[in-house]
């Protein structure tokens, strides 16, 4: 599994913080988690937390990435921009039994944390056991189990209303303004990480038209 974290500007300064944490739990999984910044308060290239949902779709829809953690200070207006967009089903996580249930139950493709509500001591400790229950079984197998069969039904109805009511990702990407898309692609590390693993040549050929 490819992992992205992606960080806004409120928040920029913990991205070393939730990246290690994430990276800790990743590593003992075989995982791969690729940074997209924000990297510091200080980076020129500033993320909102809607610019999040831009790039989080950009990545899961091209399959640059498998799964998406970001957040802002509350994480609902990353929950709110990442599932404005098909193809991204996001949960809001705040602890271990959220990330246990939201993989279990939902079996989405991205996280919204909360980095600055009730970010105090331990913080690193939360996120640490936060992803290891996130990523500790195969998604999508029901909690509690008895309830699997309704709650697998449950998904596969809200996928369909999802493919009914949301339109394909370039048709939406080409609808926003161009330069908050071009803004979301526009990190240090954005290009390196990127096209090396996206592996749909139109929304690449897209990006690029974007970045030339």
């Amino acid at each position: 599994m490819r992992i992205a974290l992606i960080n806004e500007n409120s928040q920029a300064a913990k991205n070393e913080m939730i990246y290690n944490s994430l990276k800790k739990v990743a590593d003992t999984k075989g995982y791969t988690v690729d940074n997209y910044g924000m990297y510091s308060a200080e980076d020129s290239n500033s993320l909102t937390y809607v610019q999040n949902g831009i790039l989080a779709a950009i990545l899961l829809n091209s399959g640059a990435a498998d799964y998406v953690i970001t957040g802002c200070g509350t994480g609902e207006g990353a929950m709110l921009a990442l599932n404005s967009f098909p193809g991204v089903i996001c949960g809001h996580v705040c602890d271990p039994s959220d990330g246990y249930m939201f993989a279990q139950i939902n079996d989405g493709n991205a996280i919204a944390m909360p980095f600055a509500k009730g970010f105090g001591w331990g913080a690193e400790l939360n996120l640490e056991y936060t992803f290891e229950k996130l990523f500790s079984e195969a998604s999508g197998q029901g909690y509690p189990r008895e309830r699997a069969i309704p709650e697998q039904r449950n998904k596969k109805i809200l996928d369909v209303v999802r493919e009914n009511n949301l339109k394909d990702i370039l048709t939406c990407l080409k609808g926003l303004d161009q330069e908050l898309v071009k803004g979301a692609v526009g990190g240090e590390k954005f290009g390196e990480l990127f096209f090396a693993n996206c592996k749909d040549e139109s929304i690449a050929e897209y990006v690029k038209s974007l970045l030339a």
